[in-house]
């Protein structure tokens, strides 16, 4: 039997992986969230001069609310994420400079870029995993924080 935690996961590839096709399908863009985000928070406009910042809030309400509804109706999964809120702050923030960094997020460059095989999105991807690796190791088991 398969445990639901894999069953999880794989629903939210699916419907991650839909949603970036879809964006890309009627928008002709790419589905990054950091992008989508920088942009609400920029007020990018369109070539045409238009805001598009009310296309950003509906998806990225979209990518707050469903999970919310989800865990509201079926509980949420059981996480390892450390209670000390002052970790989690400091790894939002480097999330959030990373991903300005990298012009991109784990959904463009990792989600996005690998399925078009940009190298580009697929090196992005290889350098953020292997920090994240470096990172978690360092922090669980040298210094003990997580």
């Amino acid at each position: 039997m398969i445990e639901a935690a894999w069953i999880y996961g794989l629903a939210g590839g699916l419907l991650i992986g839909c949603a970036a096709a879809l964006f890309l399908l009627v928008n002709g863009r790419i589905m990054g969230a950091s992008g989508l985000l920088g942009g609400v928070v920029d007020g990018v406009v369109n070539s045409g001069g238009r805001s598009i910042s009310a296309e950003r809030l509906a998806f990225l309400a979209g990518l707050v609310g469903v999970p919310a509804l989800i865990a509201l109706t079926f509980g949420a999964p059981q996480t390892h994420l450390t209670g000390n809120l002052v970790i989690v702050v400091i790894a939002g923030l480097a999330v959030g400079i990373g991903t300005r960094m990298a012009n991109g997020c784990t959904s463009g460059h990792g989600v996005c870029g690998i399925s078009r095989f940009s190298l580009r999105g697929i090196v992005a991807t290889l350098i953020y995993l292997g920090a994240g690796f470096a990172v978690m190791a360092v922090a669980r088991h040298l210094l003990g924080l997580i």
